[in-house]
């Protein structure tokens, strides 16, 4: 296990675990330097104090006190000490003894201290009254009972000083959870914009806040998010115009040939014709990549029904499809983009396979499309050229069937547009697996 592994895996999470990790170290170390010597050396000090008047008010009242000398030794601790003392004739006390219950750390010190100093017995009782302490002293004719502040034994600034570590460090994770929130916002702002601009979908500007460098960086994508957007609209003009002057020139040719008297050379013409307006219709559709349609909310599984149920009419029982019975998760798409890029693939798979599968699965957040085939399927080494456009893999493919090696081309681009990837390896069926992977 590494040290990341507890990391927090939030950028939120690791700002406030910056902030918090050393505040909560110095508390501690402040809490234990405080217990360690401030409060014992403070306890030490007014159990020392308060043993030593105990033993000055013992020693002025005698081992065998008579009325009037107690009566002097009350108006001398009320006066000086603010002791209250009152004695019991002919009273036996019982042995003093700390081990039948947890003493605290303060009675533990005064205990020592009156153990050094007096040469009576004694016991001390700070249970009985909460406010007081009451120490008994054992003299010759009775017991002299003791009342004290419990104040002069325990200091109170050690709550106080609890208190106030405890109440800051909550004050100071409020106003750092306040802060980070308000810095973390405009980052997942970015983020999510970064990542709907990644799957292909409509992303509007938003009000940049935040650190100068965050601002920076949002206004360094939305410029180039307009840049790409700018570029996509020229292209579609451009191409636009593209199609309308090489379909001129093309509609007249067989404007021509339509008056020419028909022979095998005007037939020869024609087809030619018709492969040139269908090359035209391939480059134009990939360099268009359906760039122009907006992304709307739809059902992948919708979409793959509708393309098996027009595969069904004409290839009967040489396509099967198989989708979750709990369907699939809608999610913001360029709807027909997707059919078309999914037509091309399996497509593909009917026209050179006997029979193809395709199978869909959602697992986190991506769902994942595989399909099938026991055809020819493409050699490892041709993979990465079977998405390149205007490529036809002559080996696996039979060159009768025409095209222009723009179909798959045209499938990844509008794949790669939603955030998705195409990828390739061997079927079970013994033909060619085409993994469609597109995130939700």
């Amino acid at each position: 296990m590494q040290l990341r592994d507890y990391m927090p895996k939030t950028l939120f999470g690791r700002m406030l675990a910056i902030i918090l990790v050393p505040m909560i170290i110095v508390q501690i170390v402040t809490i234990f330097i405080f217990y360690e010597r401030h409060w014992d050396s403070v306890t030490r000090h007014m159990a020392s104090g308060l043993g030593s008047e105990i033993d000055y008010i013992v020693d002025q009242t005698g081992a065998l006190p008579d009325t009037e000398r107690l009566e002097q030794t009350k108006q001398l601790a009320a006066r000086y000490f603010n002791f209250k003392i009152r004695f019991l004739p002919d009273a036996i006390l019982e042995p003093y003894n700390n081990n039948q219950r947890n003493v605290p750390y303060s009675e533990l010190a005064f205990a020592n201290v009156l153990a050094s100093r007096l040469a009576y017995p004694w016991t001390i009782d700070l249970e009985t009254i909460p406010d007081f302490i009451q120490i008994q002293v054992q003299l010759g004719n009775g017991v002299m009972l003791i009342t004290a502040d419990r104040k002069r034994l325990i200091s109170s600034t050690s709550w106080t000083f609890l208190g106030w570590t405890v109440g800051s460090s909550i004050l100071l994770f409020c106003t750092a959870l306040l802060f980070l929130k308000a810095q973390v916002k405009p980052i997942i702002q970015l983020a999510n914009a970064a990542r709907k601009l990644g799957l292909g979908r409509q992303t509007d500007d938003w009000h940049l806040q935040g650190a100068k460098e965050v601002r920076l960086a949002g206004r360094a994508f939305q410029s180039m998010r307009h840049r790409i957007n700018r570029q996509l609209a020229e292209r579609t003009a451009m191409l636009a115009g593209v199609s309308h002057d090489l379909r001129t020139p093309l509609t007249r040719m067989r404007l021509q040939l339509a008056l020419m008297s028909s022979s095998q050379d005007t037939a020869a013409l024609e087809q030619d014709i018709d492969e040139l307006e269908q090359m035209i219709d391939g480059y134009l559709a990939f360099a268009r990549g359906e760039g122009t349609e907006q992304t709307e909310t739809a059902s992948l599984g919708d979409i793959l029904n509708s393309i098996f149920s027009a595969s069904e009419k004409i290839d009967k029982g040489r396509l099967k499809l198989e989708i979750p019975e709990t369907g699939l998760p809608d999610f913001p798409m360029r709807r027909r983009a997707m059919k078309r890029a999914l037509e091309n693939i399996i497509g593909n798979a009917v026209r050179y396979a006997s029979y193809a599968e395709i199978r869909a699965k959602y697992r986190g957040d991506n769902i994942y499309i595989f399909i099938d085939d026991d055809g020819p399927g493409i050699a490892e080494e041709h993979r990465a050229d079977a998405i390149r456009p205007f490529v036809r893999l002559e080996e696996s493919r039979n060159k009768a069937t025409g095209g222009t090696g723009l179909g798959l081309a045209i499938a990844n681009d509008i794949i790669l547009g939603h955030g998705g990837e195409l990828s390739f390896d061997d079927a079970p069926l013994g033909g060619l697996r085409v993994t469609v992977t597109l995130p939700v």
